[in-house]
């Protein structure tokens, strides 16, 4: 899932410049941090035997997790890479790709599109997916809001972001992948009535998502729960203080019956958190 997420994002609005809050040392704030891994040997067989198959190398520059050079995310892209015309489901953050390939086992009438930068996620997506043997499954290394910013609209049909990296600390908040400048390239990816699901299993990131979204013109919020929330955001260090805050009601949405009990989010459950979904329809 997400947790593992994964991908780099310019905090500043859609069409603004970033300002200086916005760099560390020159570069962009990103929701992730890269970390080298070996692959066991059963990862490594299954990027050596099924990579070729689902792994997409032509859409990012080597050895980096940006689109290459004059890359465009359009329908001639998907029909030269998937074996169907369907309906295409974006994850961003697949992890370990328990979700991602549970759904496209469900549903062969649609494509799947996994996003993650993980060398392990990556090779384990491709190890369960080949399992399924499954033909409407794709795998991406790469920044989702580079990717978004390159796609054409309307190319999309779904777009889930399942627990993404809380960054729990008040001075990393700005690195939490939900952005104003991701969700404007996510509403124009989207086809019409196309939605973006999120989870977290993080108060103050709900409060996060809310803040992000809510107030948008171009995402319509189709849930129907009333929850109650902070009103004001708390860090590592004074999260044991939200209770005493003050709270207002906000709506989400019911579990997203598509999304399968992953070890992780179960593991949230049983540490009594309490999970929070979102559907934002584009307007």
């Amino acid at each position: 899932m997400a947790q593992q997420n994964i991908d780099g994002i310019d905090n500043a609005a859609a069409g603004d410049a970033p300002d200086a809050a916005n760099l560390l040392h020159g570069r962009k704030v990103l929701s992730f941090v890269r970390r080298s891994a070996r692959l066991d040997a059963r990862l490594q067989r299954a990027m050596d035997n099924h990579a070729a198959r689902y792994v997409l190398d032509d859409i990012a520059e080597e050895s980096r997790l940006d689109p290459a050079e004059g890359f465009r995310f359009d329908a001639d892209y998907i029909r030269g890479h998937w074996d169907a015309d369907a309906p295409l489901t974006v994850e961003i953050g697949s992890g370990q790709g328990e979700n991602v390939v549970a759904a496209a086992a469900a549903h062969p009438e649609r494509n799947f599109l996994a996003l993650e930068v993980y060398d392990p996620g990556v090779a384990h997506t491709v190890l369960l997916a080949a399992k399924h043997d499954l033909d409407n499954l794709r795998i991406a290394q790469i920044n989702a809001p580079e990717l978004f910013a390159v796609a054409e609209p309307g190319v999309v049909d779904e777009v889930w972001t399942f627990f993404p990296d809380p960054w729990p600390k008040m001075r990393h908040h700005k690195r939490r992948i939900v952005q104003p400048e991701l969700a404007a390239h996510v509403h124009d990816a989207l086809g019409g009535g196309g939605v973006w699901r999120i989870a977290t299993d993080i108060e103050d990131y709900a409060l996060h998502v809310h803040e992000v979204m809510d107030a948008r013109d171009d995402f319509e919020n189709v849930g129907a729960l009333m929850v109650s929330l902070p009103t004001e955001h708390v860090g590592k260090g004074n999260a044991q203080e939200a209770a005493a805050l003050p709270h207002a009601d906000f709506v989400e949405s019911e579990r997203f019956d598509g999304r399968v009990l992953t070890n992780f989010e179960r593991k949230g459950l049983d540490a009594g958190r309490v999970i929070h979904d979102f559907a934002y329809r584009r307007v």
